[in-house]
């Protein structure tokens, strides 16, 4: 699954982007600076499974740091939006079809108010980023409406004529932005429309594509450069939890410098603490001391920079995602090459043992058997529902 890195121009996308996975993303403060998707990996923290085995793991795909089991997850940074998008305004058509398949999105907004519609520069508090949250809402709405209007009147003359269900034939339209059908079913329920297909009108795509993006793009909020803020704006952005939105106060430039000060070997830090350990401080200039007590006193206020706790927000309290941890020795939790605890994969919350042999490799699942769970040494079918954290050997035909 891909988290989109979302918002208009310069409100910090490519820092933050650059700060979640290291990655190289070029960074100026002007519009349109990302044109091509930049593609990274990020992490999302979770407890690693040989804490409550008590042996050493020596991870492949993935790392561990004190327990801690950093599982990947790909991000996706793409062209700034502005209004008008989806009339390909700006890199709108490129931005939204680099879109397609992410399956969550973490939206950076400019908490400071310093950044115009167009995302130019302005006074601090002059614009309020609560409308880049609603425009941004609305161009994919608008985008999505359009896709399922596109030749609408032949579409719904084949369905009527073959009396196939409205569902499928929605999801047919949508299956290239990776919306699932129970997303485009729970939308269809929630919206009014006409009875007769031939009968739908713009506003009946818009309300129905307004609730499809509800489900298959949901957003958190990453109230970027919250260290500038006006504390009336700011407040305002946090207001947003009563429409349903996870909104974390963040600066992805004081992440950025922590992890490169890292790096460095200049301090200890960890991504999603709330606080770092200057190792070497004779080494460090004035400047960066100063930055460094600027960063603590933002870790104090909010309690981390927001740059790890808005991916985790949006892997497991959105995708719903859970770790699971395949081993080939139920025994001595190794593969086939003696690695303990080697792999840790995100499954889909209702994940079967099936699903989780198909993520390892296609022929497993053609191939199954049975699984066995490492921490029980229970044999369980196809069909049992993972659990997060989850040690589990597949048997398979071979």
């Amino acid at each position: 699954m891909e988290i989109g890195v979302v918002g208009k121009p310069n409100v910090g996308k490519s820092t933050f982007f650059s700060a979640a996975t290291m990655a190289k993303a070029e960074i100026a403060s002007y519009p349109f600076t990302t044109i091509d998707a930049n593609r990274g990996v990020a992490y999302v923290r979770a407890r690693c499974p040989h804490v409550d085995f008590g042996v050493q793991c020596n991870p492949r795909n993935s790392l561990c740091e004190n327990g801690t089991r950093l599982i990947p997850i790909e991000l996706i940074d793409v062209a700034g939006l502005v209004p008008g998008a989806h009339e390909g305004r700006g890199l709108g058509n490129r931005f939204l079809d680099d879109l397609r398949q992410a399956s969550a999105l973490i939206h950076i907004v400019d908490a400071s108010g310093a950044t115009d519609a167009e995302g130019n520069p302005c006074d601090v508090g002059a614009h309020d980023p609560v409308e880049d949250v609603d425009f941004l809402e609305e161009e994919i709405s608008y985008w999505i409406a359009g896709i399922l209007q596109r030749g609408w009147e032949r579409v719904a003359r084949g369905a009527e004529s073959m009396h196939r269900k409205v569902e499928d034939v929605i999801h047919e339209r949508l299956t290239g932005l990776g919306v699932a059908e129970k997303d485009v079913v729970v939308a269809l329920k929630n919206v009014e429309l006409p009875e007769k297909l031939r009968e739908w009108k713009e506003e009946h795509f818009l309300s129905l594509a307004r609730e499809i993006r509800k489900r298959s793009k949901p957003m958190v909020i990453a109230a970027n450069k919250s260290d500038k803020a006006p504390p009336e704006i700011l407040e305002r952005l946090m207001a947003l939890h009563e429409r349903g939105y996870i909104v974390i106060p963040t600066s992805a430039e004081y992440e950025l410098a922590l992890r490169r000060a890292a790096r460095a070997g200049l301090i200890e830090y960890t991504p999603g603490d709330s606080e770092f350990r200057v190792l070497r401080e004779s080494d460090l200039t004035v400047p960066q001391k100063n930055a460094l007590k600027k960063i603590e006193e933002f870790l104090s206020r909010f309690g981390s920079t927001g740059v790890q706790e808005c991916i985790e927000k949006a892997a497991y309290d959105l995708l719903h995602l859970i770790p699971v941890y395949p081993v080939e020795d139920e025994n001595h939790l190794t593969d086939k090459d003696g690695n303990v605890l080697p792999d840790a994969f995100l499954l889909p919350e209702g994940s079967t043992a099936l699903d989780l042999a198909a993520k390892v490799h296609t022929d497993l699942a053609k191939g199954f058997i049975r699984a066995i769970d490492a921490r029980t040494k229970m044999v369980v079918g196809h069909d049992y529902v993972l659990k997060a954290g989850d040690v589990i050997r597949i048997v398979a035909r071979t």
